[in-house]
Parts: C-alpha cells; sequence; structure tokens
C-alpha cells in the first residue's frame, strides 16, 4: 500500500446486514465530495466540526437514502484530515449506491488500514497505538480488549518514551563530556550511568517476559487435553464448550487428530486440545495420533493431564513437561468410585455428569493472572515489539560491556543511540520507517478503518 494524502477515501465502516451502516469519508476534498451528493438545510463545508446534519444523499433527482452527516474538521479526527461520517440504513443496496456516487464525486476506495495509517501518518497516534486499534477490533474477551485499550490509549508508549528520554539523557552527557575532553570533565558519574541502563535493562527485560501473557491472550491459551485413550477427553472438551464439538464413544482410540476449540472462561480465551489418547499401541494410524499428541503437549500453556478414577497410567506420568508450562492434574469418573482418596491438589470431575467442572474452570482461570494487566500494566502482545526489544537489549549489553572496558565515550554514547532506534522501531517516533515495515503492519487492517 502507498500512501497518498492527496486523495479523498471512503469506505464503509460497518460490516454489512445490520440496521444502520456508516460511511467514512476523509481527505482534503472531503467536503466537495460531500456536498455533490448530500442535500441538508446547508452545505457540510459550512458546518462547524463535531456537527451532526441531517439530509439526502440525492443521485439528481432521485432520493437514495435520508442519512446523519457528523463533520469532523482537520486536526480533530481520527486520521487529522477533514472527515464526514454518513449514517444510513444498512441495505446492502444503499450502501453501495452511496459508495457509487462518492467515487463518482471524487474520492476514491480506501485500501485495508488507509485511515489508519493517515492517522499514524499525521501524528494522530505512533505505530504501537495503530496496531493497537486491529487488536481491539479483533479482541474476542476482557483481557484481550484491556490490553489493546492500554496500548491504544498510549500506556504503552508512555512507557516507551520514559525509557527513550533517559537513553538521550545519557547520551547527552556522554557528548557532553566529549566537548570538553580536553578539560577531562566528567559529566556522566559512571557508577551512576550504569545504575540507570541496569535499570532500562531491567525494564525491558520485563516488557520481554510479559510477551508470554500477552500473546497467550490475544491468540487464545492454549491448553492440551490429555489422557489414556477412552478417558473422557472429549466428553470434557465438550462440557467446557457446552456443546457437542467432539465425537464421544466407547471404542477407545476414537480421537486420532487434534481437536481445537475456544471457550471464554472468566474474560480470557482458551484454547483448548482435545488429543489422542496415550497408551501402548501398534496401530500405526493411532500411534500417529499420538504423536500429534505429543506436540500438542509441547504448544500448550496448560496441560490437563485427565486419569480414570482407580486407574494409572505409566504413560502420563512420564511426560515431561518445560518450567514454564502449568499442569492440573484431573480425576474422571469419580461419581464411580465416591470413597476414593484423592491426591493433595487433584480435581474430582464427572464430564458426562457436569459435577466437577466449575471448579476445574476455576482452577484454569486461576493459572492467568491479569490483575496488572487490569491495573493498567503494559503488556507486549506483538513479536514484532519482541524483536526490537530483545536487539535493544543486545545493544544496552553492548554499551554496559563498554562501561566495564573504559570505551570512550563517542562508541559507549553510539551504542546507546542503538538502544534508542531500536526502541523507536517500536512506536515509529524518530523512525523513518520502510515502506514493507508499513504494508506488514497495515495490511492486516479491515476496510474502513
Amino acid at each position: 500500500m502507498t500512501v497518498d494524502n492527496r486523495d479523498t477515501i471512503v469506505a464503509p465502516a460497518t460490516a454489512a446486514g445490520g440496521a444502520i451502516a456508516v460511511i467514512r469519508i476523509s481527505g482534503s476534498e472531503t467536503f466537495a465530495v460531500c456536498d455533490r451528493v448530500f442535500r441538508g438545510k446547508r452545505p457540510l463545508a459550512a458546518a462547524e466540526g463535531y456537527t451532526v446534519h441531517y439530509g439526502r444523499i440525492m443521485d439528481g433527482e432521485r432520493v437514495v437514502d435520508d442519512v446523519l452527516a457528523t463533520v469532523f474538521r482537520a486536526p480533530h479526527s481520527y486520521t487529522g484530515e477533514d472527515s464526514v461520517e454518513v449514517s444510513c440504513h444498512g441495505s446492502s443496496y444503499v450502501v453501495s449506491e452511496i459508495l457509487r456516487l462518492l467515487l463518482k464525486s471524487g474520492a476514491r476506495m480506501a485500501e485495508p488500514g488507509e485511515f489508519t495509517i493517515r492517522a499514524y501518518m499525521n501524528g494522530k497516534m505512533d505505530l504501537s497505538q495503530a496496531e493497537a486499534v486491529a487488536d481491539l477490533i479483533a479482541s474476542s474477551s476482557r483481557a484481550a480488549h484491556t490490553m489493546a485499550s492500554t496500548q491504544m490509549r498510549g500506556g504503552y508508549s508512555a512507557r516507551l518514551d520514559a525509557l527513550r528520554d533517559e537513553l538521550v539523557h545519557l547520551t547527552a552527557l556522554l557528548e557532553l563530556e566529549l566537548d570538553f575532553s580536553e578539560e577531562d570533565v566528567e559529566f556522566a558519574d559512571r557508577s551512576h550511568l550504569r545504575s540507570i541502563m541496569e535499570q532500562i535493562r531491567s525494564e525491558i527485560d520485563r516488557l520481554k517476559q510479559s510477551f508470554s501473557l500477552g500473546n497467550a491472550i490475544k491468540q487464545g491459551v492454549p491448553v492440551a487435553i490429555v489422557g489414556a485413550p477412552n478417558v473422557g477427553k472429549s466428553t470434557l472438551l465438550n462440557r467446557l464448550l457446552n456443546e457437542d464439538r467432539a465425537m464421544v464413544s466407547d471404542i477407545a482410540g476414537t480421537t486420532r487428530d487434534v481437536i481445537e476449540e475456544q471457550a471464554n472462561i472468566g474474560g480470557v480465551v482458551f484454547r483448548f486440545l482435545d488429543t489422542a489418547g496415550i497408551r501402548q499401541t501398534d496401530d500405526r494410524l493411532e500411534q500417529m495420533g499420538i504423536e500429534r499428541t505429543m506436540k500438542s503437549i509441547g504448544k500448550a500453556e496448560i496441560v490437563i493431564r485427565m486419569t480414570e478414577a482407580g486407574t494409572r497410567n505409566p504413560e502420563l506420568e512420564n511426560i515431561t513437561l518445560r518450567d514454564d508450562q502449568k499442569l492440573i492434574d484431573v480425576i474422571n469418573k469419580c461419581d464411580l468410585y465416591p470413597q476414593s482418596v484423592l491426591p493433595e491438589g487433584v480435581i474430582a470431575i464427572s464430564a458426562k455428569r457436569g459435577e466437577g467442572i466449575d471448579e476445574l474452570c476455576r482452577v484454569l482461570r486461576a493459572q492467568i493472572d491479569t490483575d496488572a494487566l487490569y491495573q493498567g500494566d503494559v503488556v507486549v502482545s506483538h513479536s514484532r515489539h519482541v524483536e526490537a526489544l530483545s536487539a535493544a537489549g543486545e545493544a544496552l549489553e553492548d554499551a554496559l560491556r563498554g562501561l566495564d572496558d573504559g570505551t570512550p565515550e563517542d562508541l559507549l554514547a553510539e551504542d546507546i543511540r542503538q538502544v534508542i532506534r531500536y526502541i523507536g522501531t517500536i512506536t515509529g517516533r524518530g523512525e523513518i520507517l520502510s515502506q514493507e515495515v508499513l504494508n506488514h503492519i497495515f495490511g492486516k487492517f479491515c476496510i474502513g478503518k
């Protein structure tokens, strides 16, 4: 996508099929384009910003629809340009006719994300805030919505800007020493310099570590349900989803591929992976299913290990998990063995009867700590940001090593400037980003945003 701010662009901003539709127009010729088809008490070109006007969209003498036109004047609009939002009836015919008339009047169809990229280019938001717009639209849970809202309101940008300001201050002190090199004056106390740089390193590390939570919330927390054949994994999945999604049978080994479905529990989306049963078998197809089960376990954040009351499964007991994975032990069919004494921390359920499911959901939800997120803490959710933070961290390590080795002030300042550049690529402030990067980011947007 090549941005040309000289064009006036138009696109529907709402999905088709609703009772009401909104068509967005933005650009220097917005009012002229709209006034060629809009008839109200006065032209929109004469209207003040933040005002709404009733009128009709006309095709010559033919009335297309009665509409409301909301006027936004530059720079006080979403894009920073003159803009109008036309609210009309949601008929696909009405929307297409209004679009046709606006295109005929001098506008062109907007490309995906073009309204938001104009907002970025016009300084209405930085790059991380622009990315959060797409995240907000795609959010399917309270946690994902909160994370995107915090980023879009600038909480993330503010923290990065604070880091950048500290680094710029350090660079300025070092370069000031260069100006007074003949006097052998030290403006930046080296112990204080190290202390500040280590604090910045800790903050970069914290932001990088938050990506695990941010990515899980954004994509859905992957949960692998594992157990022996016929232990009730598919029945549990259906119970968690409140629908018959997975096929249930008394025949062992019915599930031979991984079934993935989502459920919102306590404001967090969990992606449940119903896997093939784990046991010793000579069946080649079943072995392939078990191999996929082991891969699913490796991808999961949480593993629900199911066993049947009164039984043992050595294959399950030998599963090795990563340090960052969480394990929930569940014993199914507890209704058949009411006198069983359970080990501490094990959850007793009856997937078939629905007993213990609420407790399992409570324990599942407790594995994802969103308290800090809901209190406004910054959480990283884009791999692009993690890559930039990692590069910034490496550059900062170079600077710290240079500090230990007595590196000259000009080289030390250059290392710190590298940190500033990498952080700057996240927000786009002070950086000239390639068209390829911008296309990658904004190409994922829907048309009209």
